[in-house]
């Protein structure tokens, strides 16, 4: 009998699966010898103990909060944060990131306006300066903020070349952070750390963890300066950084130190807390001074004539509770410097007192 051309179509589709599908005799097992296969090292055996991941219940994290400042440089880098010093080349990254370890060593106020509330020893590591141009370029520093640069708990380490993406060198980095366990770790720049390829997802996002895991076990801020590509000024900071875009995902603080025609700024990001855009810079070199500072902005007046004691009276009048700092500054909208400088007025008249949980009225 003949089968119409779309039935055999059919029947050899048919006879195409079944042929397929039919488990295939290996030509070990038409000799008689049995193969062994092994599981996936992966494979989960419903037999095998298990072990339940560590967990914590939501109420309880705010223990864990009280007991963690929220900044270590108040409006500039959080307490425990990892992120980026980005910028253009030559545009004074170094400069920033050793001023943030000299505030972090001393307690001075970095660039001599973000008061530092987390201080403690500062770990180092700067690839492209010789000792000798490192050691200038911190005592400058350590002259501009007032600190003397012999007491500074600052710790460079001294080996010529530094790779964290080799396993043994890792060892050797977590080992150095175990045994001085810094408030702050600062790593510049990131080009000189690996050998592997920054556009490559999956070869910097390990970097990135690793640091995340030394910033997790110890408690430690990690600073890391990263270059930005070189005409990208018209782009977001975090877009403009070299490679991958994991590098600005990673960061919950990250700066970048930018130009225009105006001369240097700030662009400074948090992952928790608001940032703050275009903080002009000037670079004052007036020795023994070298380093950054903050160029001073003339403060507006407020909308109803008030001084800036007055307004900072006036929160204190109104809150049924002490009021922190940054409080105060996000109430009355005035800088740092001033409402630290309004606070010290006032307690030195002795019209407010300062207590564990924030600044009051004295009557």
């Amino acid at each position: 009998m003949r089968i119409p051309a779309s039935r055999a179509s059919d029947k050899q589709l048919d006879l195409f699966d079944t042929e397929r599908l039919r488990p295939q005799t290996s030509t070990l097992a038409r000799s008689g010898i049995k193969k062994s296969v092994k599981p996936a090292p992966d494979a989960i055996h419903p037999s095998a103990p298990m072990t339940s991941l560590p967990t914590i219940r939501a109420a309880q994290l705010a223990d864990v909060q009280e007991s963690v400042p929220e900044w270590m440089i108040e409006g500039l880098w959080g307490a425990e944060a990892v992120g980026v010093i980005g910028g253009e080349p030559k545009q004074g990254k170094t400069f920033l990131a050793l001023d943030m370890a000299i505030a972090v060593a001393s307690g001075a106020p970095c660039l001599r306006y973000f008061p530092t509330r987390r201080a403690g020893p500062v770990l180092l590591y700067a690839a492209e300066d010789s000792h000798r141009v490192l050691c200038q370029r911190l005592q400058g520093i350590a002259a501009a903020a007032g600190v003397d640069f012999e007491t500074l708990d600052i710790h460079i380490i001294a080996t010529p070349t530094l790779r964290i993406d080799r396993v043994d060198q890792q060892r050797a980095l977590r080992a150095t952070v175990a045994q001085l366990r810094p408030a702050l770790l600062s790593l510049d720049p990131l080009v000189r750390l690996h050998a592997g390829d920054e556009n490559v997802s999956r070869e910097i996002a390990a970097l990135l963890g690793y640091l995340r895991s030394l910033q997790r076990e110890f408690h430690t801020a990690v600073v890391l300066v990263h270059h930005a590509r070189k005409n990208a000024a018209h782009e977001r900071g975090g877009q403009a950084l070299r490679g991958s875009s994991d590098l600005h995902a990673w960061g919950d603080s990250n700066i970048y130190v930018r130009r225009n025609s105006k001369g240097s700024y700030l662009d400074i990001e948090h992952r928790a807390a608001p940032g703050t855009d275009k903080l002009p810079l000037e670079l004052v070199a007036e020795p023994p001074v070298l380093g950054f500072r903050v160029v001073e902005q003339p403060h507006a007046p407020s909308d109803d004539g008030r001084s800036p004691l007055e307004r900072v009276q006036g929160v204190l009048a109104a809150a049924p509770q002490p009021v922190t700092q940054r409080q105060l500054r996000q109430a009355v909208r005035m800088r740092a410097s001033l409402v630290a400088d309004v606070l010290e007025q006032l307690i030195a008249d002795g019209r407010v007192s300062r207590g564990p949980d924030g600044y009051c009225l004295t009557s």
